[in-house]
């Protein structure tokens, strides 16, 4: 009996075992091929969305709401007093765009965007327009650095200029 028992959990655990292998390496890789081939379970989705691309549904660059992002080098600037230099901020950011073209035409105009970033924030956060009790503002400088970049690169280039990551550190 005890036999019996010990051959019928053995099986159990084989049979278990060889069909979590055929899901695995049968089932999953026919499913892959199937979905890249076109083949959905849900076909009336996949023809809606064909439809629309053949429409030209979306924005101005033919993509509906695919938006990139540019995450540009980041801007590390001193602050200044009486003294002499007593914080650095640093600054990284992304600037969110429509798609692939407006990307390329952010990427090769990064230099001057930081060029014009760097002039901007250097003036005024150490005339302190955009500190508030030794504290930046950030929702002063998203701001100003929206106006740069719209004015640059046009605002159809652009959706949002995104602060990635704001630091500031006293010296």
């Amino acid at each position: 009996m005890r036999k019996i028992l010990i051959l019928l959990v053995v099986l159990l655990v084989l049979g278990g075992g060889g069909g979590g292998a055929y899901y695995v390496f049968v089932m999953q890789p026919a499913q892959a091929a199937a979905l890249k081939d076109g083949d959905t379970a849900h076909g009336e989705a996949k023809e809606g969305e064909e439809a629309e691309h053949a429409e030209g549904g979306g924005d101005a660059h033919g993509e509906k709401g695919k938006s990139e992002f540019v995450e540009l080098d980041p801007l590390i600037l001193p602050i200044l007093d009486n003294s002499g230099v007593n914080q650095v901020v640093s600054l990284v950011i992304a600037i969110e765009v429509p798609g692939p073209s407006a990307k390329d035409k952010v990427k090769s105009m990064s230099p001057k965007l930081k060029d014009a970033y760097i002039q901007d924030m250097y003036g005024m956060l150490n005339e302190h327009a955009a500190m508030k009790g030794g504290v930046v503002q950030v929702a002063v400088i998203k701001e100003r650095l929206n106006v740069i970049t719209k004015d640059i690169m046009g605002k159809d280039t652009v959706k949002e200029v995104l602060l990635q990551v704001v630091q500031q550190r006293p010296i």
